[in-house]
């Protein structure tokens, strides 16, 4: 698993899947369908588990967190540790607004003090490219100036796309300091086929990276 520093300096288990790796024991994640939706840790103890792309938590020492071949992870605490959220961000999740719901989930959820997230590994814009419809659905989401330095035209219609930035974009207009956002570096799904599964690269025989936050002890 891989970690990042934001959550770690401040003793917030976590981890950012790896190939192979295995899922933290207790794990709850919900059924994901590219959507805004965010559901608790409780409610992903249902069978089956509710659709969502984000399931928030404040039961200590429980992980929770989602997949992806692809997309983009985000795990979010307040700096506490109290409250922690897992959010599954795709290009349809970030056009449908699930990085807001999710910041706002979790600050409605009795939390406190500032609330930090990581963006953990996913399809860099050295491999996403994207067509005429998506960069529509991003400049609808973002506006025109914001997409505009997220995507590097390559042809008629088309242009390579970096999620991770725009990700990091909607964690900030959601009211998140800009130092309070921390992304890993080198770690393009598509491109690492040692480390990462790649549904871009792999079509239907991509596996799932699991991706996974627990609330500290109090």
């Amino acid at each position: 698993m891989l970690r990042h520093p934001l959550l770690g300096e401040r003793g917030i288990a976590h981890g950012f899947g790896l190939r192979d790796a295995p899922d933290p024991p207790g794990l709850l994640r919900p059924t994901q369908v590219h959507g805004c939706d965010v559901t608790t840790a409780d409610g992903c103890r249902r069978d089956p588990p509710p659709q969502a792309d984000g399931v928030i938590s404040a039961e200590a020492g429980v992980p929770v967190g989602i997949v992806t071949a692809d997309c983009v992870p985000i795990l979010l605490a307040f700096e506490g540790g109290e409250t922690v959220a897992a959010l599954h961000a795709g290009w349809r999740g970030l056009a449908a607004g699930v990085v807001a719901q999710g910041v706002d989930a979790l600050r409605r959820s009795g939390g406190s003090g500032r609330v930090i997230a990581a963006i953990g590994p996913h399809i860099g814009p050295c491999c996403y490219e994207v067509d005429a419809p998506v960069l529509e659905a991003m400049t609808r989401a973002f506006g025109a100036a914001p997409i505009g330095g997220c995507a590097r035209p390559v042809r008629a219609g088309h242009a390579m796309l970096d999620l991770g930035d725009l990700a990091g974009r909607a964690l900030v207009s959601a009211g998140l300091a800009a130092e309070d956002v921390g992304r890993l570096a080198d770690c393009c799904t598509c491109c690492d086929e040692s480390r990462f599964h790649s549904f871009r690269r792999d079509g239907s025989r991509a596996g799932r990276l699991t991706h996974f936050v627990a609330a500290a002890q109090a």
